[in-house]
């Protein structure tokens, strides 16, 4: 998997890319979990996210937070790594100017950064969230949600209660022009330990569909 090196504003960013195949391939960009969580690039969910978009044909970006691995900095609380991730797209979308298609995928602390750069992008086609920390973090800048896409949770989920996320999911498809898939999957905890290939197949199949009905 080539490694990228990205100029952000604390540093450089390492990152870990694949290309499509096709010159107007769409493009995904994945964020990992908490940095104060020993969240990394290649935490295996992240990694799993990444492998479902590159497998179809996506062009397909993960990278580490500022201060994580060989990325420079230190943690913002949230704030610094949004700027990383803007950062990220940035490269990712001047490195594919003719891309169809961008989605954004995140898990955990990563699904909020990803959900806010949403706001940002009214570009973006699509989006997966899994295990969003809804009870952690304020996600009422969600008004309007400018992307349909996938909220996936696990019933066991100990620190954020799937009560939490169908919160926001609820608030979510009172929006008009978007749709909102919420998959809560049975025994799944947190960590989606035991329970990967449930993200595999549940994020598979959505993906599948969109693409049925947008193809890239």
């Amino acid at each position: 998997m080539p490694e990228v090196v990205m100029a952000g504003a604390s540093g450089r960013l390492e990152g870990r890319y694949s290309a499509g195949k096709k010159a107007n391939a769409p493009i995904a960009l994945i964020l990992s979990p908490h940095p104060k969580a020993q969240g990394h690039m290649n935490n295996p969910v992240t990694v799993q996210l990444f492998h479902l978009f590159m497998k179809r044909g996506f062009s397909v970006l993960r990278f580490n937070y500022r201060g994580v691995g060989k990325s420079q900095g230190e943690f913002d609380s949230g704030i610094g790594e949004l700027a990383d991730a803007a950062t990220a797209l940035d490269w990712l979308q001047a490195t594919n100017p003719t891309a169809s298609q961008f989605w954004v995928a995140g898990y955990s602390f990563g699904a909020w950064i990803s959900m806010q750069l949403l706001m940002r992008r009214p570009e973006t086609d699509g989006f997966i969230s899994v295990s969003p920390p809804t009870n952690m973090y304020d996600f009422s800048f969600l008004a309007p949600c400018p992307a349909s896409g996938l909220i996936l949770h696990g019933s066991a989920d100990t620190i954020v209660p799937p009560v939490e996320v169908e919160k926001v999911v609820s608030k979510l498809r009172t929006q008009k022009g978007i749709v909102i898939d919420y998959e809560l999957v049975d025994e799944a905890n947190h960590f989606w330990a035991e329970r990967l290939v449930e993200v595999e197949k549940r994020v598979g199949a959505y993906l599948d569909k969109r693409i049925e009905a947008e193809p890239i």
